[in-house]
């Protein structure tokens, strides 16, 4: 079995486009300024997520394809909101409360019943409520990121290990194993966000 994974790891390495693989080595960039928390962290995180909206869109992963153009309007919006802060003051990491999460659950799961119906009767998508639910709670998460929620690891972390598995499926290995070096980084970037709680006290939305 592992025999055969590394042989198919070879393959797709070598039948991999050359966009997969800028857009892997730059959305790796992106997640190694993010736990530093470097504001130029949402340059690489651009040009990643436009050159994924095609790598997706041809493995027929629309819902994803769609998300990484989001991503794309994320950056800017992220690097506006780090930029700016609160009070001309650089932008602070802060909680929310499990309610707020609990209740973002929610409308991940129905917003993703809605699109994986859509897709599954109109599209020859594949795996439409797996790939509805990566892409709604990246959506979310994605805003956490934006505005320094420390949560947001906790989201990413169970969003990629479902997404590793997706990306599997479709034979997109090297993103895959691009995903697999991002569980080992939300470790990191989970202690290294908790350093710079200044407590445990919770933000306005």
């Amino acid at each position: 079995m592992i025999h055969e994974l590394s042989d198919r790891l070879v393959a797709a390495w070598q039948a991999t486009s050359g966009i997969e693989l800028w857009a892997a080595a730059l959305a790796v960039a992106y997640l190694l300024l993010a736990i530093r928390q470097r504001l130029s962290c949402w340059v690489p995180s651009f040009v990643s997520s436009c050159m994924y909206v095609w790598v997706l869109f041809t493995a027929r992963l629309y819902m994803e394809s769609a998300l990484n153009a989001f991503y794309a309007a994320m950056a800017v919006y992220g690097f506006w909101q780090w930029r700016r802060g609160r009070g001309g003051a650089a932008l602070a990491v802060t909680r929310w409360p499990m309610a707020r999460h609990a209740g973002a659950l929610l409308g991940v799961v129905v917003l993703s019943l809605i699109s994986s119906f859509f897709l599954r009767h109109f599209t020859p998508a594949a795996s439409p409520f797996v790939d509805s639910m990566v892409t709604w709670s990246s959506t979310f998460a994605t805003f956490l990121v934006a505005r320094k929620v420390y949560e947001n690891w906790h989201w990413w972390l169970m969003i990629d290990s479902v997404s590793l598995c997706l990306y599997f499926t479709r034979h997109l290995y090297v993103t895959m194993l691009l995903f697999a070096m991002y569980l080992a980084l939300i470790v990191i970037g989970m202690r290294e966000w908790r350093r710079s709680l200044p407590s445990f006290t919770y933000a306005a939305a």
